[in-house]
């Protein structure tokens, strides 16, 4: 059968939107290495029938379709398919994930979640921010935003809108404005009958993401909930701050990863080199051989050589894995919790035309001990559940090998060669993607983490761990020194 005579109509335009699509999507650019002409042809064959699809949903589509969104969500397909971690990003998304890792922006400082088809939850304020001076708590539900500069995209007379079908990004943005400028939240409270108002005037939040105590003396404890530009800066002065606190040294120190999605590579290795003196602290591999970059400790140790237990969970990823396996491959610190997440890939986020951006998964990364831990994860050296083994399955949250479309294990550890750089569908995983940076800003089932989680159940036993650790420490050294008034052999 013959093709329509509609079709040779369009041939022309077809052709037009062939050419400008390759020059669009980087397909009309050199021929790559070793291109044969039938998968050349191959390549300008699909790009006809993407411009034919576009041209028929144009002109047929039940109502006006707008072609700079069909040409969004194209992108956003495109990158979809690869892998979880690679994205097309948007103007507004590219902004947001900037902001986001530099830690410091305009707004009220809160942090916040949503279940499907409910309220947005405030999970705590930020301790100095608008939010919190204003009286904001953790647990209050924001019931509807009512911004003084109304979108544009809000119907006439439309002053405030409620969060209930609102997105998270939606939330963030509108809550977000220059310094100065004011927003009011509806807020329902336990105990309150109706909703109460709260017009904040928003500041500048800077989010810390290093946090420290002294536990006991001589025993300090760091909790770093995410890898980002200022981390190590803070962590300098958490140590001189625990340093201070315990003027007769430290003796032991627990480094909390527990649900740190990762962040930046960088900043991961100069962490990590506070207690490297020397070695492989990461390296990572792309796809040509030649590609490999090794991140190694600079000569000379920051801190004193006390012990060390690493608090992990499934929601530790990326950058803290590539922490705990470090100081774990090295023997300079114990890993204790759950098995991580196990993201052992690398993007690089480049920016494109538009203030839009692509994040691309570019390499993948090993420990010292050229272990991947991508889909498989650090496995601890002491397995300490939350709650008792049997209970903490129920509470199991999502893990690079529940990802659609993830690189599996035994692709990384080849080398991610041609031939088996497949990614690998999950089982049971279902068509929703989810990458281990945005699991703070995903909509969430209620049900999904313990509403009481037990915390503190592994701080406490890295403590005792720690104690023990030092005092058969003493023990040995007790050991080896001769009795009083006992001369040793000569």
């Amino acid at each position: 059968m013959g093709l329509p005579m509609k079709w040779s109509r369009r041939a022309r335009r077809i052709a037009h939107w062939t050419f400008a699509g390759a020059i669009a999507l980087g397909l009309g650019g050199p021929v790559p290495a070793g291109a044969t002409p039938e998968t050349q042809a191959q390549r300008y064959e699909d790009l006809a029938l993407f411009a034919n699809i576009v041209d028929l949903v144009r002109e047929n589509y039940v109502t006006p379709a707008d072609e700079h969104e069909l040409m969004q969500s194209a992108m956003r397909g495109l990158l979809g398919e690869l892998d979880p971690h690679s994205a097309f990003m948007s103007k507004d998304a590219y902004d947001e994930m900037q902001v986001d890792t530099r830690g410091e922006f305009d707004g009220i400082g809160i942090e916040i979640n949503k279940a499907q088809g409910q309220y947005i939850k405030i999970v705590s304020p930020f301790d100095g921010t608008p939010a919190f001076r204003i009286g904001l708590k953790a647990q209050d539900l924001i019931v509807s935003i009512c911004p003084t500069e109304v979108p544009e995209s809000w119907a006439e007379g439309e002053t405030c809108r409620t969060t209930e079908e609102m997105s998270l990004f939606e939330a963030v943005q509108l809550m977000r404005g220059k310094r100065g400028t004011e927003i009011t939240l509806e807020i329902l409270r336990e105990g309150w009958q109706e909703p109460h108002s709260f017009t904040i005037s928003r500041d500048v939040v800077k989010v810390d993401s290093v946090e420290s105590e002294t536990l006991t003396p001589g025993f300090g404890y760091l909790r770093i909930s995410e890898f980002k530009e200022r981390t190590n800066d803070e962590l300098t002065r958490a140590l001189a701050k625990l340093h201070s606190e315990n003027p007769t040294g430290l003796e032991g120190l627990v480094i909390d990863l527990r649900d740190n999605p990762g962040g930046l590579l960088n900043q991961a290795v100069v962490v990590a080199d506070h207690w490297l003196g020397e070695g492989l602290i990461v390296y990572t591999q792309g796809r040509d051989e030649s590609s490999r970059e090794n991140y190694a400790a600079r000569p000379g140790v920051l801190e004193a050589p006390y012990p060390i237990v690493v608090l992990v969970n499934e929601g530790s990823a990326s950058a803290s894995e590539i922490v705990a396996g470090a100081l774990q491959d090295q023997g300079r610190a114990l890993v204790m919790g759950m098995r991580t997440f196990g993201k052992g890939s690398v993007q690089t986020v480049y920016p494109l035309d538009g203030g839009a951006g692509l994040r691309l998964t570019t390499a993948l990364y090993y420990t010292p001990l050229g272990r991947s831990i991508q889909e498989v994860g650090i496995e601890p050296d002491v397995e300490v559940h939350p709650g008792s083994p049997e209970t903490s399955v129920l509470y199991r949250g999502v893990r690079e090998q529940d990802l659609r479309r993830h690189i599996s294990h035994d692709a990384a550890s080849s080398g991610l060669s041609d031939d088996d750089s497949e990614t690998k569908p999950a089982e049971d995983a279902g068509d929703e993607e989810v990458s281990e940076s945005e699991t703070s800003a995903d909509e969430t089932s209620a049900d999904e983490t313990p509403a009481d989680e037990p915390r503190d159940v592994l701080v406490t036993r890295a403590l005792e761990v720690l104690k023990s650790w030092t005092y058969f420490d003493r023990l040995s050294d007790r050991r080896e020194a001769p009795a009083p008034g006992v001369q040793g052999k000569p």
